[in-house]
């Protein structure tokens, strides 16, 4: 935050929900999405800095229409939460921007009003039932649905749940909140502390296990504590990306880290690691921004890799 490079619109981003990006099951655990916005259009040349025009243009065949406008100007992204439903726990990933929140006027995060929580709702998830909610990291679009607007103050949406969050990521929100007031649009006071401050959240290491069914492992780069969610229920294995990749034309081009990256050196560095460890395996990519199609598996391409749609 903020999202450079977006293409005007007059009141943000539009809410118009397209189909779902994700709806599966690995093992056991029931896997869906509840999506936020859908498909905003993002400059390449200001999301991906590195990126080049010829680079883009030779990725038409695949990039048109679910990943790039007709100009191959644009990229587009989703936001969306995943649902984790196995048969002891519920479990939310990532919870979007929220509704109402004041974003410094910035389109598409200031003051939203979508059909989120009614969406969840509607898939058969009450916010008296999530156990656990998880955040990958703490920008603004990652955890706006830990709270919600009740009679002017911020709440938390699930009232039941526990909050897990990676200690090394929350440590360095709270380090921002001090040297920066202000620097991150009121995240961290409408998102954060008001979980804190119910004594819902539980700070954890960055190899955390949780439940038999998920596993943190560290990525930085993206920001200091980032975090990459591994679900492996049985033989099945399943990573939430978080924003290790925003695009899949990263996937070929991991050197390419978007503009929103605190440590966009470290970030390519991340992310090429993470294309190679599951190159060729049967290990399901869950984004946390490509649009529907969302899951895929990474492979081997010349010498570099494609990202291929489960659907």
């Amino acid at each position: 935050m903020p999202l450079p490079g977006t293409a005007p619109a007059k009141s943000g981003y539009p809410t118009v929900m397209l189909e779902s990006p994700c709806s599966l099951n690995v093992g056991s655990v029931r896997v869906d999405a509840v999506v936020e916005v859908a498909r905003v259009p993002l400059a390449f040349a200001d999301f991906l800095p590195a990126s080049t025009p010829d680079a883009i243009a030779a990725e038409a065949h695949w990039l048109q229409p679910r990943f790039a406008d007709a100009s191959l100007k644009y990229g587009l992204l989703s936001f969306h939460t995943y649902v984790l439903r196995s048969d002891t726990c519920t479990i939310l990933v990532d919870t979007c921007i929220g509704n109402d929140k004041d974003r410094g006027g910035h389109a598409g995060f200031h003051r939203l009003t979508t059909g989120w929580l009614r969406d969840l709702q509607q898939l058969g998830v009450a916010p008296e039932s999530v156990d656990y909610v998880m955040c990958t990291h703490m920008h603004g679009d990652h955890v706006g649905w830990n709270t919600r607007l009740s009679n002017g103050r911020w709440v938390p949406t699930f009232p039941n749940a526990r909050y897990v969050f990676a200690r090394s990521e929350f440590e360095h929100r709270a380090r921002l909140r001090e040297t920066k007031p202000g620097g991150d649009y009121g995240v961290y006071a409408d998102s954060i502390l008001p979980v804190v401050e119910s004594g819902q959240v539980d700070l954890v290491d960055s190899d955390h296990e949780l439940e038999g069914l998920l596993r943190l492992e560290a990525a930085p780069g993206h920001t200091p504590g980032n975090v990459v969610i591994h679900l492996q229920p049985g033989r099945e294995h399943a990573v939430l990306s978080g924003d290790v990749i925003h695009h899949p034309l990263q996937v070929k081009y991991p050197e390419w880290s978007a503009a929103f990256c605190e440590d966009p050196a470290a970030s390519a560095a991340c992310r090429r690691r993470f294309v190679e460890a599951h190159a060729d395996t049967e290990t399901l990519i869950l984004p946390a921004h490509f649009p529907a199609p969302t899951a895929g598996y990474i492979r081997s391409h010349g010498n570099r890799w494609r990202y291929s749609f489960a659907d």
